[in-house]
């Protein structure tokens, strides 16, 4: 996926500017309440079906899967290295004791005993130790930059197999001096970080072991260079990235028609309901008749994205044109849900002993904080809600008391507490009116989606 001559990393199709047909343009024939039925992208890339066709459905072959399937793997790379500033890849670690790792250390273990074996014998065997500086030759040249003309010259020189096997058949190489050579380009390749396991490959005498621990440190250093690209890459991926993504979606439209039916369900169910709104407000007495009520595309794709704080992520699919975002979507639907219950409890507390507490802001903060960190993976399937709910009331009746006998006051009577207690607890109830109260409130939806669901909509 280069971008105005940059390197390639995240994928191989550079986005065109051609021009998708926007959500305003799905809802320009909406009128008298009905909303017909159009397709979610544009009649230039994919063909409209009449009901009344007898032609067969398109077969979709497996080619074509799997060409659908590598571009939104791209797009979903893409879009994390543009939104995700923390993203970096990692090497893969093997579970310690697992079967895998056994026999991975077994092989290697192997393979570095031979070696040494033939580097000790008389006289030595050097064609597998020639095979590692080949290697690692090759390695050395892939972190140069293209400029790098004249150390990329110098490694050839120095690292020419040919040469080497000549001076082994005579006896004449020298082993230790061509990975000195080695470990010293390193250093001068190496990101910083890696300048300790550089003094580290200076100070270990025994070759076999030096050759082992350079292929280890190559490999860190290779993550670092595919991290230092990303890095690189962001700025471009920001800037492109809605193109790029909207090309990538009808890329895998093309290959596979039925690829966003969840999407066109999410946003025809907020139409739905728009709708509605809108018959019910011009069926209202007094209303004005004059001019027949419009629905506004942005008022619909608000909605659609308020559905998303109340997804049941457990028995829905999200949107696909939202699946790069899906993390990040459970875990506002998490903070909203904590928020909720959070108010909730400030509020009970503040009607049941809000008289007695009054003047103590640090209690209200306290109160706050203990009930977060208790409310912490709310949405797992293990979480007990009543008992946590019980455990931040009994805690509260701590605190309170406690800030009660500071201002030389009497502690709360055991009514009052199993009051507030059994209040707490209630919340989790489908009835209870302070969390209809609470959870019906617009407030916490349309500030969550001012702060902070920007971050994670890029289209």
């Amino acid at each position: 996926m280069p971008f105005n001559g940059e390197k390639q990393c995240v994928g191989e199709d550079q986005p065109s500017d051609s021009d998708s047909s926007r959500f305003s343009e799905s809802m320009a024939s909406l009128s008298d309440y009905e909303c017909s039925r159009q397709s979610f992208t544009s009649d230039s890339s994919s063909k409209s079906s009449s009901p009344a066709s007898t032609s067969p459905p398109r077969v979709v072959t497996f080619d074509e899967v799997m060409a659908a399937a590598r571009n939104l793997s791209n797009m979903t790379l893409a879009h994390e290295i543009a939104v995700n500033e923390n993203f970096q890849l990692k090497q893969d670690a093997l579970p310690e004791n697992s079967l895998a790792s056994r026999v991975k250390h077994i092989v290697h273990q192997a393979f570095w005993d031979v070696l040494e074996s033939e580097l000790n014998a008389e006289p030595p065997e050097y064609e597998h130790a020639i095979k590692l500086f080949e290697e690692i030759r090759e390695i050395l040249l892939s972190f140069l930059t293209p400029g790098g003309n004249r150390l990329r010259n110098q490694i050839c020189e120095v690292l020419d197999t040919d040469l080497i096997r000549q001076q082994a058949e005579h006896s004449a190489v020298d082993i230790q001096g061509l990975a000195n050579y080695v470990i010293s380009t390193m250093g001068k390749l190496c990101a910083p970080v890696r300048d300790d396991d550089i003094r580290e490959l200076k100070a270990t005498s025994n070759i076999v072991e030096v050759l082992r621990q350079i292929f280890h440190v190559l490999d860190l250093m290779k993550m670092d260079m595919v991290n230092f690209t990303i890095r690189s890459l962001r700025p471009h991926l920001q800037r492109q990235l809605v193109d790029y993504e909207r090309t990538k979606f009808q890329e895998i439209l093309e290959e596979t028609p039925s690829a966003l039916d969840q999407t066109t369900e999410w946003i025809k169910e907020s139409v739905n309901e728009e709708l509605l709104s809108l018959s019910e407000t011009a069926l209202t007495p007094g209303a004005e008749n004059s001019s027949k009520p419009s629905l506004s595309p942005t008022l619909v794709l608000n909605n659609s994205y308020l559905k998303l704080l109340q997804w049941d992520y457990q028995k829905k699919e999200l949107p696909e044109t939202l699946m790069t975002d899906g993390a990040r979507l459970q875990e506002l639907t998490e903070k909203l849900n904590q928020l909720k219950i959070i108010a909730c409890l400030s509020l009970i507390t503040n009607n049941m002993v809000g008289a007695l507490t009054e003047g103590l802001p640090e209690l209200a903060n306290r109160l706050k904080r203990i009930s977060a960190v208790l409310l912490e993976g709310m949405n797992k399937e293990t979480f007990n809600l009543k008992e946590v709910l019980n455990s931040i009331g009994v805690q509260t009746c701590v605190e309170v008391n406690k800030a009660l006998v500071e201002r030389g006051l009497s502690n709360l009577n055991a009514e009052v507490q199993a009051n507030l207690i059994g209040q707490f607890s209630s919340i989790e109830e489908e009835d209870n009116p302070i969390w209809s109260l609470i959870g019906g409130s617009s407030c916490f939806y349309w500030f969550l989606l001012q702060f902070q669901f920007a971050l994670i909509c890029w289209f």
